[in-house]
């Protein structure tokens, strides 16, 4: 026997296990019949329905990771990542909206929360509860940990004070993981509290109204003298920064899901068309000016489809947060600059008729933009890329 015979067999990347093709193909099969109908009144309305946010829970999307002693679904990252994927060929917006839910907020709690808080908060989340992500503020956005936002100690926990923009799932959200800085004599300590919608001195902005994934909800959150006990620290004071490193670098590869998600949704948009759209006697897709930019979106797609399922295993083999920067950072770059290009070819494709309302390449492409701003711009992607090989870059 040879040494290549003797070698353990690896699985290809695209090659799911039976469970997760099972899951794949519910949410697939709920996002064709469940979801698509009501996409387009979603974009003009700017909102999602409460029966399609009930939907989610049942499917079990919005818990795919939480064990099932927590009433989830005791799934895995990766089971995430392709139900957000597959959610985003439809509406990237529904995409986001869970993307936030399991891949910032539950594994959040997974990985950094205490038993008493699991128990508190995680049946919540997997049976009805949104989850929120309070990072960013005004000054706040690329320059992550430039927080305004306090934590001033009390007797019996911190008080917290300050704005929180650009909130995705404010309107929906009854929790919210938010990151403040408690102030010491030498210098302030970030750190991530989990705070009830509920607490007084909460207050959700109106929905901003987006150019794309317009039913997802953004928001800003006010907080006001907000009292927060110290059992609801998530992780340790002065852990924020580890806890928002973790956790962005998973939401990176969530991200890059959406795209893929997205880019995969707009291709099959422009090859359907192509095929049935007839000019000068013959489908458009027979000539090679079109089948090979098809051809050329397809390779593509798979391109970035492999870097984010290699990033998502990686995170299921307990890749240590700092090892998983590079290939997240690498899965939301290109991901989201591929899913960028294959939208305008599609509406290209599409000609005018892509051009209207109500075309669905029409709302990719407005919805695509997003992916090279939201979780890093593609800018800080390339820097944090480079940071990993070019000496004194940080």
């Amino acid at each position: 026997m040879s040494a290549i015979d003797a070698a353990p067999r690896v699985a290809p990347l695209t090659q799911l296990l039976e469970e997760e093709t099972l899951f794949q193909k519910t949410v697939h099969d709920f996002a064709e019949e469940k979801l698509r109908p009501r996409v387009l009144e979603m974009d003009r309305t700017g909102d999602m329905p409460q029966t399609v946010i009930d939907e989610l829970f049942s499917l079990g999307a919005m818990g795919v990771e939480i064990p099932a002693r927590y009433q989830g679904a005791g799934g895995s990252f990766f089971m995430a990542v392709t139900a957000i994927e597959e959610l985003a060929r439809v509406d990237p917006a529904v995409s986001v909206f869970v993307d936030v839910q399991t891949v910032l907020v539950t594994s959040a709690l997974l990985r950094w929360g205490r038993d008493d808080q699991k128990e508190r908060y995680l049946p919540a989340l997997a049976r009805d509860t949104v989850g929120a992500y309070a990072l960013s503020e005004t000054e706040a956005g690329s320059d992550a940990f430039a927080l305004a936002t306090t934590a001033r100690p009390d007797t019996d926990g911190f008080v917290l004070n300050g704005r929180k923009a650009w909130t995705t799932n404010g309107a929906e959200a009854g929790l919210f993981v938010v990151f403040a800085k408690v102030p010491t004599k030498r210098h302030a300590l970030v750190t991530a509290f989990l705070v009830d919608r509920d607490t007084p001195g909460v207050q959700v902005g109106p929905k901003i109204d987006k150019l794309g994934i317009r039913a997802s909800s953004t928001c800003e959150l006010v907080l006001d003298e907000v009292r927060v006990p110290r059992r609801n620290v998530l992780g340790e004071v002065g852990g924020g920064y580890e806890v928002a490193i973790d956790t962005l670098n998973k939401g990176r590869v969530g991200i890059g899901a959406q795209m893929v998600g997205l880019a995969q949704g707009a291709f099959e948009s422009a090859l359907g068309y192509a095929q049935q759209r007839k000019q000068f006697g013959q489908p458009i897709v027979s000539f090679q000016g079109v089948h090979f930019q098809l051809a050329d979106m397809a390779a593509k797609i798979e391109t970035a489809r492999l870097g984010v399922y290699n990033a998502a295993r990686l995170v299921d083999a307990k890749t240590f947060y700092l090892h998983l920067t590079r290939p997240a950072a690498i899965a939301k770059y290109m991901a989201s600059q591929v899913a960028e290009e294959v939208a305008s070819r599609a509406l290209e494709i599409f000609g005018g008729t892509g051009f209207a309302k109500g075309s669905p390449v029409e709302k990719f492409y407005r919805d695509v933009k997003i992916g090279q701003i939201y979780e890093g711009t593609s800018n800080i992607q390339l820097r944090t890329i480079a940071g990993t090989f070019v000496e004194g870059l940080r």
